[in-house]
Order: C-alpha cells, then sequence, then structure tokens
C-alpha cells in the first residue's frame, strides 16, 4: 500500500464520485456561496471564482498527492453535473484511519446523495484500501450532517469538546465512525 490514494472514479448508482476538473468551477463556486454550506463549513468568504479555480485545479489534487486524503466531486451519474463534493482528509497511514466530510450543492439537497456518496466511499475505503476505520465530526448544531451520518452507517461515539472551528468560532463536534468490523 503506498501513502497516497490512487485517482480514480467510483460509480454509485445515480452519482459517482470522480475528480475535480476546471469543469467544475462554477458550480463550486455557486455552492460554496451558499448560506447553510458557508455555515458549517469554514471555506473563504466571501467565496470567490479564484477560490474554486484553485480548489477544483490545484488543491484537491494537491491534497490527494500529498498523501492527506482524496477528494471528489459528487456528480450526476447522467450528465455528470456537480451535486456535492466529498473528501478524506487528516489520513494517517500508520493506523489507517482517516476523515470523511461533504456538502450538498442547494440545488441536489433531499436526495440522500451524501449518505449513498459516504457509503460508496466508506466501501472503496475500507474493503478496496485496507483501511480500519473512517471519522465523520460534525457539528452539534449540524443535524443535517448528523442525519446523513447516521443514514450512512456511522456509529455515534461521542461529543468532542471545543473540537471544530466555524466561522462564528469554536464548537462540539459529534463524532461518528465506520469501522472494517461493522456490518
Amino acid at each position: 500500500m503506498s501513502d497516497v490514494f490512487p485517482e480514480r472514479a467510483l460509480p454509485a448508482g445515480p452519482i459517482t464520485l470522480r475528480p475535480f476538473t476546471a469543469g467544475d468551477v462554477e458550480d463550486t463556486r455557486t455552492a460554496c456561496t451558499d448560506e447553510v454550506i458557508q455555515r458549517w463549513i469554514p471555506l473563504p468568504r466571501p467565496y470567490s471564482a479564484e477560490a474554486a479555480v484553485d480548489w477544483c485545479t490545484k488543491t484537491a489534487h494537491t491534497r490527494r498527492e500529498s498523501g492527506d486524503g482524496i477528494h471528489f466531486v459528487i456528480g450526476d451519474a447522467a450528465d455528470g453535473r456537480l451535486l456535492g463534493a466529498i473528501g478524506l482528509r487528516r489520513t494517517d497511514w500508520d493506523d489507517l484511519v482517516t476523515e470523511v466530510r461533504y456538502w450538498v450543492a442547494p440545488w441536489a439537497r433531499g436526495r440522500g446523495i451524501a449518505a449513498r456518496a459516504t457509503r460508496a466511499l466508506g466501501q472503496w475505503l475500507l474493503i478496496e484500501q485496507g483501511f480500519e476505520r473512517l471519522e465523520l465530526r460534525a457539528a452539534v448544531g449540524n443535524i443535517p450532517a448528523r442525519k446523513t451520518a447516521v443514514k450512512a452507517g456511522l456509529h455515534r461515539e461521542g461529543i468532542l469538546r471545543n473540537a471544530g472551528r466555524l466561522h462564528g468560532g469554536r464548537v462540539d463536534v459529534v463524532l461518528y465512525a465506520l469501522t472494517r468490523s461493522d456490518p
């Protein structure tokens, strides 16, 4: 096993997890200016076209190449349009543990795509990549993300006090996890 995830696409029924491209810049910019995404993810504010270009064409790929994780567009399987994003970060290659994060574009919410994407990524990570543990940290107040974690099959483990950072300051987060031994 190398210390870098292979770049690839992961089909998951009506969605596909695929690498970011320059073609995703405008949808990324539009989604990342959304009030809900800005509330729960400390992205640049305002989220500029330059930030979207940098993320889609450079940073998402550099993070994979560095071994930190891997980032995917959650794309519509029919036409490829960006519906959201999901990625792994803070990858510990010695202990085979990593953290998942996701967001869903306003035009794609309410369809269960984040849970489907998380299940697909978890299966790939734990089975194909041989990892032991996938973690998800959601702010205590981020009820949609917490519900998605449960729908994706992750198990709530507890609260990490003052462990998250949002635009408004430090917050407590709920820790969820999926391990290779989970059904």
